[in-house]
């Protein structure tokens, strides 16, 4: 089973959505990121990591507001953003960091 520190510690890029299920932003955010993800699976991973049911991870990366995206690869943070984005701004800010 992979863990969470195994999937960041990856040589492929994961992009980490850090998210609840309460979060309005986060639901208006969740097909864009899908879209980012489709469009993109072949550079880049998408997690979405719930921060109520993962509170310790949540904390790890000191998630002050969701949805908060991370972007990590080989355990390294390349960016980080909270706030709810289109897919075109997910792309505009992480395909250029891959």
């Amino acid at each position: 089973m992979e863990t969470f520190s195994t999937i960041i510690n990856d040589d492929k890029p994961v992009l980490v959505d850090f998210h609840a299920e309460w979060c309005g932003p986060c639901k208006m955010m969740a097909p864009e990121l899908q879209r980012f993800a489709q469009n993109n699976k072949e550079n880049v991973r998408v997690l979405k990591v719930d921060i109520d049911k993962n509170q310790p991870t949540a904390s790890q990366f000191n998630i002050q507001g969701v949805p908060t995206l991370i972007l990590f690869k080989k355990g390294k943070i390349l960016w980080r953003q909270s706030g709810a984005m289109s897919a075109q701004q997910i792309s505009s800010a992480v395909l250029p960091k891959l």
